[in-house]
């Protein structure tokens, strides 16, 4: 299945953290953080949107922003423009 968002919105794949601290210490799933870290998987058709973000840009984005959606199995968030904090470079 093919999504692309509109308007202001981004099509996110979220990076999972490390499962291991620089200690050894493996983090259990239910003392894990929410991603905060993603890849722009699309981006949507404003025109000014598309001139900030391309396919591949890594973004940090507000913890609770977006939605949470499932294609073909894989997790993703659409999060609006206001939701991205920050492109990693």
């Amino acid at each position: 299945m093919k999504v692309k968002p509109i308007d202001d919105r981004l099509l996110i794949k979220p990076i999972e953290p490390e499962t291991q601290t620089a200690g050894g210490i493996i983090i259990p799933d239910t003392a894990k953080e929410k991603p905060i870290m993603g890849e722009v998987v699309a981006v949507g058709t404003d025109e000014d949107l598309q001139n900030l973000f391309k396919v591949g840009d890594k973004v940090i984005f507000a913890k609770y922003g977006g939605e949470e959606i499932t294609i073909d199995g894989v997790d993703y968030r659409i999060i609006q423009r206001s939701d991205v904090l920050a492109i990693v470079e």
